[in-house]
């Protein structure tokens, strides 16, 4: 079976080899955003990362814990996605964040999170886990940006709210 590939010509853009699967183009483009992303000087659109987030996580049938890792002019060092649920909810453990951040060498970080109900409204859960992981990365001077709960349809910024 033949794996399809993605070649980018020399304008910038993109046709594909072989036969591909809806999820395939969507992770590829998830992958093309991040290194659009990855390549920028800083990260400072609020929607830029929204669009990459949905396609990187909207698909999900569970909810996924992820973090974009900056440095101190906020250009992205890593993606990770840390933690990965349920249908309605996922663990989310502070001292793996800390870990992650230090590994990463990150002075900032933006937080994400799916809901695969496609209802975006942050919960009470998500409120007090983005102060519970402010606080412990506060410690390690490392500051929390953002944290965005996407959907296929929507997204929401907790900062652009006050909640983060």
């Amino acid at each position: 079976m033949d794996i399809p590939t993605f070649v980018k010509n020399e304008q910038g853009l993109y046709h594909v080899q072989g036969c591909v699967k809806p999820e395939e183009i969507v992770s590829t483009a998830a992958t093309i955003l991040l290194d659009e992303l990855t390549d920028r000087e800083a990260l400072t659109a609020p929607t830029d990362v929204a669009q990459f987030l949905q396609l990187a996580q909207a698909q999900e049938k569970n909810e996924v814990f992820a973090a974009i890792f900056l440095n101190n002019k906020h250009k992205v060092l890593s993606f990770e996605t840390l933690f990965t649920g349920t249908i309605d909810g996922a663990a989310v453990y502070p001292r793996v964040v800390v870990q992650q951040a230090l590994a990463c060498n990150a002075a900032a970080v933006i937080f994400a999170h799916n809901h695969p109900s496609g209802c975006c409204e942050p919960s009470r859960a998500d409120q007090q886990i983005t102060k519970r992981l402010t606080d412990a990365l506060a410690l390690i001077d490392v500051r929390v940006l953002d944290h965005f709960v996407v959907s296929r349809s929507e997204w929401v910024s907790l900062a652009e709210r006050g909640m983060a």
